[in-house]
């Protein structure tokens, strides 16, 4: 998804009012003062009213807690409340990795699954060997599976289809090859010791499959995601009547192998609505991969941190913390600042907003402020760890501005931390300055 980072005056996806965006900002972590404080609040009976609500709120949160809010129609910092403390994310890290996917492959950007072959074709038999070459799709898998859990994707169905459209091979005489080697081998993140874990939701590959999952909850793994991927390819050439002859492996591409087929995956708009607004983090730690390998050293989660970062820097002039793409790891920092200048430079783009849950309606957010005044009025992205919840994101005001808000909460449980947050959303909504 390509935008625009910094904009004057856009149309908000929440149906607000155009407002005016400032440019950049954000401090380091630890360091002083506000860099996405664009003005000074005026001092109103409902500047007063939300600070109240807000700080109340914040107190009751405790101590290792941080909040922003700020009116994108005028560029006023509504309340703020240890802005420039750094905080884990949790699941919030996922907009610098989603806004990363935007600006890096551009709103309409693809990844590929690629069939290619090396031999000869004589009628409808092709002697040699096929390569079955893994772009790190998170969504490529079996069509039930993608109809099941995403409502699209990249299925072997239709790459099987589009080989045979382009082919009409008939046989195959020779070897199947699984390459997975756009990522590393490591299938878990650091929060998990390179380990595949439950907790990242799937395993990572170049070459996964229905997530690597072995079993329909995703509660067991298959130990070569990649070969099994490569089997799964035999089978379906056999479903559509292709005769294999011929042993299923691992291995690379050889850079003389010729392409005969693709699959694509949904748009990284999609891609990032599908990581976002569920707080997939299988998703996002396969895109921090493939930002690492299309634009940095490697298909590694260490060289996608590193693009995610100097992405973060370029754009928004903030300098957080990131040791994966999802949020997982407790080495993550960022501020509610840095949040901020974020949420604030990628308002204007509707992808990325459209990527939010919707209070009351999907997502993360789908069973918070249902029947309240902020329900379909606020969108935000939720993080939670066992000691952390997080929720930021836009509310359309009462009065039809845009506000923005970043509400960090370390140090507590996500249970009691979420009445809390939905109050101030709710305040956060019902302001009329």
């Amino acid at each position: 998804m390509r935008v625009v980072v910094s904009i004057l005056a856009a149309l908000i996806v929440l149906g607000a009012a155009p407002v005016a965006l400032g440019s950049g900002g954000g401090g380091a972590i630890g360091g002083t003062g506000s860099g996405s404080v664009t003005g000074k609040a005026p001092s109103t009976a409902a500047t007063r009213s939300l600070t109240r609500s807000l700080g109340a709120g914040m107190r009751e949160a405790g101590l290792y807690s941080g909040a922003d809010v700020v009116d994108l129609s005028t560029g006023d910092t509504l309340y703020s409340h240890n802005a420039d403390t750094g905080r884990l994310p949790a699941s919030v890290e996922k907009l610098y990795t989603t806004s990363t996917a935007l600006l890096r492959f551009g709103a309409n950007g693809r990844l590929s699954t690629t069939v290619l072959g090396e031999g000869q074709q004589h009628g409808a038999t092709f002697t040699g060997t096929l390569y079955l070459r893994g772009g790190g799709d998170p969504t490529f898998g079996s069509a039930g599976f993608d109809r099941a859990n995403y409502g699209t994707g990249a299925t072997m169905q239709d790459l099987v289809s589009n080989l045979l459209r382009a082919t009409h091979i008939r046989t195959l005489q020779g070897s199947v090859v699984a390459d997975e080697s756009w990522f590393d081998s490591v299938r878990g993140t650091p929060a998990t010791g390179g380990q595949p874990s439950i907790e990242v939701e799937g395993e990572l590959s170049g070459l996964a499959y229905n997530r690597g999952w072995a079993d329909s909850d995703g509660t067991v793994y298959f130990a070569h995601p990649a070969l099994e991927a490569g089997q799964q390819f035999a089978a379906a050439l056999k479903a559509a009547g292709v005769r294999v002859i011929g042993q299923t492996r691992t291995g690379r591409t050889p850079a003389g192998a010729r392409t005969l087929a693709s699959v694509h995956s949904p748009t990284i708009a999609k891609l990032i609505s599908l990581t976002n607004t569920p707080s997939d983090n299988f998703f996002a730690e396969m895109l921090a991969k493939d930002i690492g390998a299309r634009f940095g050293a490697g298909g590694t989660t260490g060289d996608g941190a590193a693009v995610i970062g100097a992405q973060m820097v370029k754009s928004f002039g903030i300098h957080p913390r990131l040791d994966d793409g999802s949020g997982l790891s407790r080495y993550d920092r960022t501020t509610p600042d840095q949040v901020m200048t974020v949420l604030r430079d990628m308002a204007g783009n509707p992808q990325f907003t459209g990527s939010l849950a919707v209070a009351g309606e999907t997502g993360t957010l789908v069973d918070e402020m249902r029947g309240t005044y902020a329900a379909g009025r606020c969108r935000g992205k939720t993080g939670t760890l066992h000691d952390a919840s997080n929720v930021v994101g836009y509310c359309q005001a009462s009065d039809g501005h845009t506000l923005a808000f970043a509400f960090l909460m370390n140090g507590i449980t996500p249970d009691y931390a979420h009445p809390i947050q939905d109050q101030m959303q709710v305040a956060v909504a019902k302001y009329d300055g």
